[in-house]
């Protein structure tokens, strides 16, 4: 067997002040040969950013190495001088961060930003430095490489910031690659992109890839072997077929149970109750013993040892030691049936199904403005002709890449911007319009649950104070008392402890603030509620319970849902319906059954291709989009979708094809449906 390009051994890494130090890499051990992708799996506030900031030296301030040793090809890394860390750092082993915006310079274009790389590792003269930029640029799969390297970070796509990252890590041509949630943030046709690339590289350069990630579907199709961290320690290290085939440890077990699924509609996701422990105490067992369905009274007793399974696997369980069971046992919470699916929506009008609100022809175009007198020299066409119907105690999942205008309608459903035209019916009453004061009367019936809880809320204000602001400002409450109770009723709706009203925002988790968010948009007592990719930034686990309780209270209560995202899992477990946009409008619509097994538009077989997942059996073969979506203040004549529709003829960029109805509800728009 072959020498490992990366050995790591008992790493202890802590933050904070040495008095009370938060332990966040606790005995890490790895080991990852050339050639191969090595996946790092877990929650949010396990330890994996760090562990990877470990490695290449670059802990924030107050961060430290404890002990441990970290071999890279033979050198111990931590014993070189900051001088010589830096010929490592992107020569050796580069990282990729998770957010490239953040990353790359906003001043500096692309070229000079990759050239500067170049020029660290000493690639040579100004004129050669220049040909290799625009190589990496094609190698990373970027159109126009000579033009692109003049431009700046915010003239690029999210998915092409990405590719200029990878582009720039490549630069020193590294042995490891460190690509540290590369793909969280993107849609999944760039993430498909982005991942084929990084496997392109792999397998033409030998190079190895340390690939951190909380998305199981990702790890199930790019990833050799992984290691799931917990709480800073590693507790299971398998190749992937033997993880996805049964876990080992109960944390991964609960990890898979929660995954959303088609299969999973008619019951309860699994749940981790619970959160990962906090870092600053000692532990005197199992740390994952207070979220574990399995656990028992020596997990609290005794810190369980790694324990070698064989050909390169362990665990770090009291299950798999003297003579205990030799599988964990199933994962609390799991697919039990839905409590309260037949209860009859309290307070509803009409019966489950019947109309509320009704977007026909809804188009919101934003004016560009140039020159000193801001003339008008044209239009972004964010939506150019949506209609949707929403219906009581159903779910319209609106699904699409980024840029296509799927917040932007949900924004003008809501009329938190103004229509160009089109109608927004709500019980027959067109709300397109109406002014501020006319408006007022309809926003207890229609809510918004955003993206980002921490940011739609205001840090200054007790939690009590923003679920109850709206009580207040639609005059549906004036007494404070009152307003204390119901808001304390809305906490314990959304799962929360009562008390957690007299508490700021920032010292709540992720899951928690949404849960927030949802209880403020509850206060009202809505009908419809526009959710605004309420999951995207959360864990698997998390992920559950929010899911659990939206589709809790759809059944209690009888509301209605726009669910904005493009998690594809999330539709297929969540959702009635489905309409696809792209580029200002809807391709294709129609039940979920019908959209997900049978998609008619190029668009939507695109889509559901891309999408990683965990079973081989239900995977299908990737269509690649070629380029960008192109602008909306300059779309395609004809077939919006046509440049990069791999089934595109001449006769779709002759005008844009009418909506043709398949069935009932089932919409496409296409030339070639035949």
């Amino acid at each position: 067997m072959t020498e490992p390009l990366l050995q790591v051994e008992g790493l202890i890494t802590e933050l904070g002040e040495t008095a009370r130090p938060l332990r966040v890499v606790d005995g890490l051990d790895l080991t990852i040969r050339s050639g191969e992708t090595f996946a790092l799996l877990g929650e949010s506030g396990c330890g994996k950013s760090m562990a990877a900031l470990s490695l290449m030296r670059l802990l924030p301030p107050g961060g430290r190495i404890l002990s441990g040793r970290v071999r890279l090809g033979g050198t111990d890394l931590l014993h070189l001088t900051e001088a010589e860390m830096r010929s490592v750092r992107g020569g050796r082993m580069a990282m990729i961060f998770q957010e490239p915006q953040t990353s790359l310079n906003p001043v500096l274009s692309v070229g000079v930003q990759i050239a500067e790389a170049l020029h660290v590792h000493g690639e040579g003269s100004d004129g050669r430095n220049r040909r290799r930029v625009v190589e990496l640029l094609r190698a990373v799969g970027i159109p126009d490489p000579e033009q692109r390297a003049d431009e700046y970070p915010h003239q690029l796509s999210g998915g092409m910031k990405q590719r200029v990252m990878i582009a720039m890590a490549l630069a020193g041509d590294p042995g490891l690659l460190i690509a540290d949630e590369p793909t969280t943030a993107l849609d999944v046709t760039i993430q498909a992109q982005v991942l084929s690339l990084l496997g392109d590289l792999r397998r033409e350069t030998g190079m190895a890839v340390l690939l951190i990630t909380h998305d199981l579907g990702v790890v199930a199709e790019t990833a050799d072997r992984l290691a799931v961290m917990y709480a800073g320690q590693i507790v299971e290290t398998a190749t992937v077929s033997e993880f996805f085939a049964g876990p080992a440890h109960p944390y991964g077990r609960m990890l898979m149970e929660s995954l959303p699924s088609a299969e999973k509609r008619r019951g309860r996701l699994a749940t981790i109750p619970g959160r990962v422990p906090p870092l600053d105490r000692v532990f005197s067992g199992c740390r994952f013993a207070d979220r574990c369905a399995s656990v028992m009274p020596l997990c609290r007793e005794r810190i369980p040892e790694w324990i070698g399974l064989g050909a390169g696997r362990g665990v770090r369980c009291h299950l798999w030691s003297e003579g205990e069971a030799s599988h964990p046992g199933p994962a609390r919470n799991a697919a039990e049936p839905e409590s309260g699916a037949s209860e009859r929506p309290s307070g509803s009008v009409g019966e489950i199904g019947s109309p509320l609100l009704k977007a026909v022809d809804l188009k919101v175009h934003f004016p560009i403005q140039r020159g000193l007198f801001r003339r008008v020299v044209g239009h972004v066409r964010a939506v150019d002709g949506v209609s949707l119907d929403l219906s009581l105690g159903r779910t319209l999942a609106l699904v699409g890449e980024s840029g296509c205008g799927k917040t932007t309608v949900g924004k003008a459903i809501l009329q938190l911007i103004a229509p160009t035209s089109g109608q927004v019916l709500y019980l027959g009453r067109n709300l397109a319009g109406l002014g501020h004061r006319a408006m007022r009367p309809y926003r207890k019936d229609l809510q918004i649950v955003f993206q980002d809880p921490y940011a739609s809320m205001n840090p200054r204000m007790l939690v009590g104070d923003v679920v109850g602001e709206g009580l207040q400002a639609l005059g549906i409450e004036w007494t404070r008392a009152v307003r204390e109770r119901r808001v304390a009723d809305l906490l314990e709706l959304v799962g929360m402890d009562p008390e957690s009203a007299r508490r700021y925002p920032h010292e709540f988790s992720g899951g928690q603030r949404q849960r927030i968010c949802i209880a403020r948009a509850l206060a009202v007592e809505p009908r419809i509620i526009v959710c605004d990719e309420p999951t995207s930034a959360l864990d698997v686990s998390v992920q559950a319970q929010i899911l659990n309780l939206l589709k809790d209270l759809q059944s209690r209560l009888g509301l209605a849902y726009l669910f904005i995202t493009h998690n594809i899992s999330v539709v297929s477990y969540l959702a009635h319906e489905v309409a696809v946009m792209y580029l200002g409008r809807v391709v294709e619509r129609g039940g979920v059954e019908e959209i997900l097994t049978d998609p008619r538009h190029p668009y939507t077989r695109a889509l559901l291709s891309a999408v990683p997942v965990v079973d081989p059996e239900k995977r299908r073969v990737v269509i690649r989009l070629e380029g960008d979506m192109p602008s909306p203040s300059n779309p395609p004549r004809g077939c919006h979708f046509h440049p990069r529709c791999p089934e595109a003829t001449s006769r779709c960029s002759e005008g844009y094809p009418p909506e043709v109805r398949l069935g009932a509800s089932r919409y496409v728009s296409c030339l070639h449906l035949d």
